[in-house]
């Protein structure tokens, strides 16, 4: 099992900044993936950012050259540096993270989530 605790959510004025940040703790060995997601009210739950063990990272159209994903391997946690934030930021981020395990079968975990409000 992998434990995922998010911190760094809350309320911000359209251009502000926020820093999320997820540790994992417990059968972290094996992670390969790293990602945030968001939820926003009514809406699907979509990639925001994610990484990779070898730091390769991906990001949604619509906060790229806003957002940047960040991973500290040797404490197995991953941070989203989110700027320049608009209204529809807004949303419940949660942490995933992807293990393989024995005989190559992937697991999937998440984290309780986070919320992050854009308002004025």
């Amino acid at each position: 099992q992998v434990q995922l605790v998010e911190s760094g959510g809350g309320l911000v004025q359209p251009g502000g900044s926020l820093r999320l940040s997820c540790a994992a703790s417990g059968s972290a060995a094996n992670i390969y993936f790293l990602g945030w997601f968001r939820q926003a009210p009514g809406k699907q739950r979509e990639l925001v950012a994610g990484i990779t063990s070898g730091r390769n990272t991906n990001y949604a159209d619509s906060v790229k050259g806003r957002f940047t994903i960040s991973s500290d391997n040797a404490k197995n946690t991953v941070y989203l540096q989110m700027n320049s934030l608009k209204f529809e930021d807004t949303g419940l981020y949660s942490c995933n993270a992807r293990r393989v395990g024995v005989g190559g079968t992937i697991y999937d975990y998440w984290g309780q989530g986070t919320a992050v409000t854009v308002s004025s």
